[in-house]
């Protein structure tokens, strides 16, 4: 690390430090080590804080910190199974308090990433945006032809801070592992991992570019919805150009009553939408609140802002498609199935507590008629489970909670008395016939093929392998288990069952060829005047009554 970034570095963790001290978590900085990297630190006490909750000092701290901790915190309040509900609660407050840069830095930006200056490249861009965020700022501007365009321009300099930030942050968190059970237990330095990724995903355009022309091509599967086009000679991973749709937020409910728009029709194709990308695409909006969704003057829908977006691999499609039929069929073993497919559950987990946990989830929705029961509530109630059992699951798979539970707030503002599951139950039995398909069957098959070919192909090699370690004696087994003891007891019985069929058998079959043998010959079998077969039938029918007295003398039959 050169000397430049080493005193960056302390200087960031001296202003972490300090943020934690104002808001009331001095402790937790001092607990992770934070403080044992810096001299003279300044102790604050702030009164105002003493009546405030630990979520709500969090996200004063996060606000404090800026962009890099503020986006953390909003990825992170996805992740249910990560983190507490009163936690989760005050996170998706989050807001971001930055204002605007100048219009001077945003065309230097652009001046730099398209190679001309804005007036060579643009009819008219305002000089104030009609959006800013953390992580950039929006303009509505026209192409030369006259085309009214959206152009997103990234922050100065702000790829620095951010990798910075998140350079700050392993380090913490690998001195909090190294200090605190529960970041040891959480996996923090993963989590921490897995957040960077998502953060630096959503600061690259060219990636939001991407996605945004994949939910094209899904918008012309499906009737009324739309998603802008990319112009991609005016974008680059620090300026997104896009067409420019006008619509009404549908949150603005008294702005859609005037228009003449059908607030139960809205609710109804948005949530169609939704289940058509998890259930039948496997690629989602990953945060479709109420500013990322426009009503056109037509009742279209135009979709917008695909910095965050979800996928379902078939297999974790067939995973949650087992969960929704658990649910439905009140299992709770089902449900506990499911949940160890879709995530990982520790090896220390006490597995009748979860069973119980999930037990009593399932008895809450017992008899519920679906319409009665609140998605969004359901989806809580489960990532509680997981968090409670610390089970990881994937972020796939939170962030599909959250789009759920983001989509059904937006459709009950629209009209109370919508259902979604009679708008999901249609998709759920598609998915489960797609299951069960022949088809798909043969499909799945097919696509795990090679992986059963390459088994079969290393089963001689691991024989060959096996079999020089028994020449070479040096093949060792070892069996740990509490009731060894009683595996050995039920082994035994098995072999001495085994050895009792097998005489029984021999035994009918050597008489039967008795039988046979003296009826086909028509003769006697003595044999230098010895009765030589009955006497080896009578000595392998004492034999047998020997081995049977001695398998039931052993007790283990």
């Amino acid at each position: 690390m050169s000397a430049g970034k080493r005193i960056r570095h302390l200087q960031r963790y001296r202003t972490i430090a300090t943020a934690f001290a104002r808001n009331g978590l001095g402790y937790v900085s001092q607990e992770m080590g934070i403080t044992d990297k810096l001299l003279f630190l300044r102790r604050e006490d702030r009164k105002e804080l003493h009546n405030k909750s630990v979520g709500e000092r969090l996200r004063l701290l996060l606000e404090e910190l800026g962009t890099t901790f503020v986006k953390l915190g909003q990825i992170a309040s996805t992740r249910p199974d990560l983190l507490p509900a009163d936690i989760l609660q005050e996170l998706e407050k989050l807001q971001d308090h930055v204002p605007p840069f100048s219009y001077q830095e945003a065309s230097a930006i652009i001046h730099h990433e398209l190679g001309a200056p804005v007036e060579q490249l643009f009819r008219s861009f305002p000089e104030l945006p009609i959006a800013s965020a953390s992580i950039g700022q929006v303009y509505h501007a026209e192409l030369l032809d006259g085309t009214p365009v959206a152009v997103k321009v990234q922050r100065p300099n702000i790829h620095n801070a951010v990798e910075t930030d998140l350079e700050i942050l392993a380090d913490l968190a690998r001195m909090a592992e190294h200090r605190l059970d529960w970041a040891r237990n959480y996996r923090l330095g993963d989590i921490i991992e897995e957040l960077g990724k998502a953060l630096r995903g959503e600061m690259d355009y060219t990636a939001e570019a991407r996605n945004m022309e994949r939910f094209a091509d899904q918008a012309k599967k499906l009737k009324h919805i739309h998603v802008p086009d990319v112009h991609w000679d005016y974008s680059t991973k620090r300026v997104l150009t896009m067409s420019y749709i006008e619509g009404i937020k549908l949150t603005q409910h008294t702005q859609l009553d005037a228009a003449g728009l059908d607030r139960k029709k809205l609710a109804e194709r948005f949530a169609s939408t939704i289940f058509h990308q998890v259930l039948v695409e496997g690629l989602f909006h990953g945060d479709p609140h109420p500013g990322n969704v426009l009503a056109l003057k037509n009742g279209d829908l135009a979709l917008l802002d695909f910095g965050m977006v979800g996928r379902l691999s078939p297999s974790m499609k067939k995973h949650f498609a087992s969960l929704v039929i658990a649910l439905r069929n009140q299992s709770t073993k089902g449900v506990i199935r499911a949940i160890s497919h879709m995530g990982v559950i520790p090896e220390d987990a006490d597995q009748d507590l979860l069973f119980g946990d999930v037990d009593l989830l399932r008895e809450k929705y017992y008899k519920v008629p679906l319409n009665q029961i609140s998605l969004g509530e359901s989806v809580n109630d489960l990532f509680a489970i997981a968090f409670r059992h610390r089970i990881r699951m994937p972020a796939e798979m939170t962030l599909l909670g959250k789009c759920l539970l983001t989509m059904e707030g937006v459709v009950s503002s629209l009209d109370p008395a919508f259902s979604v599951f009679d708008v999901a139950e249609p998709f759920g039995k598609r998915l489960l016939l797609e299951r069960l398909s022949p088809r798909q069957m043969v499909k799945n098959w097919l696509e795990d093929l090679p992986d059963y070919l390459d088994l079969i192909s290393d089963v001689p090699l691991s024989l060959k392998q096996m079999s020089s370690l028994l020449r070479q004696g040096k093949l060792r087994i070892e069996v740990a288990s509490p009731q060894v003891e009683d595996l050995m007891k039920k082994m035994d019985r098995i072999s001495n069952r085994l050895s009792f069929s097998i005489v029984l058998l021999s035994l009918s079959i050597v008489m039967v060829g008795l039988i046979i043998g003296s009826a086909l010959s028509d003769s006697n079998t003595m044999l230098w005047r010895i009765p030589v077969i009955e006497i080896g039938f009578v000595v392998a029918l004492v034999l047998f009554i020997w081995l049977i007295f001695a398998i039931f003398r052993s007790g283990r039959f």
